[in-house]
């Protein structure tokens, strides 16, 4: 009878074990993939990878330039080529009337933690809180566009916040095409100027 009765107490026992038992942790929910978009140009395509997550802000804009279709037939209009592969083109409205939005707050890299490194796109810009509707792709690791407390004056460097995921090829044949010795724009970037500018065909989302 004492064996019985100890048997029915452990029956009894194991359902308050299992109400005080911790629950399994929730599964992680899968990380939202980030938005891409092919830019569709005469040389090529180059798909981008633009980071909403760390870059919310100077991300969003570029999104908001592309849905509405500015970027369309804007031109790689400046090329700057210090060496081979080590440099930057750069593209966008180019203060083009009807095509600019209004400015953006500026994101700096100790803020984002996006370095500005091979490939990746980031926003020129003149004082901070100007950038809008242009852009930079860079060839090769540039830590000097990065922002930097330790130096002194303006030292928030730029905004990065996206990479080139596919077609690179397409941005070396931009960057390594001749420059005009002569042009400028609006008289300034002597030297810089593409001979023959590539345009944007297209820039639209895609899936990934």
């Amino acid at each position: 009878m004492r064996w019985i009765a100890a048997c029915l107490l452990s029956l009894l026992a194991l359902p308050v074990l299992a109400q005080t038992a911790p629950a399994p942790a929730p599964a992680p929910r899968p990380a939202a993939a980030l938005p891409r978009v092919a830019l569709t140009t005469a040389a090529g395509t180059v798909v981008v990878e633009v980071d909403t997550v760390h870059a919310p802000i100077s991300g969003s804009n570029f999104l908001r330039y592309v849905d509405q279709k500015r970027l369309d037939g804007a031109p790689f209009y400046r090329v700057v080529k210090v060496q081979d592969h080590f440099g930057f083109v750069q593209f966008g409205v180019n203060n083009a009337r009807g095509k600019v939005l209004p400015p953006i707050k500026h994101e700096p890299t100790t803020l984002t933690g996006i370095k500005h490194t091979d490939f990746t796109l980031s926003t020129p810009r003149r004082a901070p809180g100007t950038a809008a509707g242009d852009f930079t792709i860079l060839l090769g690791d540039q830590p000097s566009f990065d922002a930097d407390p330790s130096k002194p004056g303006d030292n928030l460097g730029y905004a990065a916040f996206a990479h080139v995921v596919d077609g690179k090829d397409v941005v070396l044949k931009i960057f390594d095409a001749p420059n005009s010795p002569t042009a400028t724009l609006g008289g300034y970037f002597k030297g810089e100027i593409p001979a023959a500018p590539v345009k944007i065909l297209t820039a639209r989302r895609v899936a990934n």
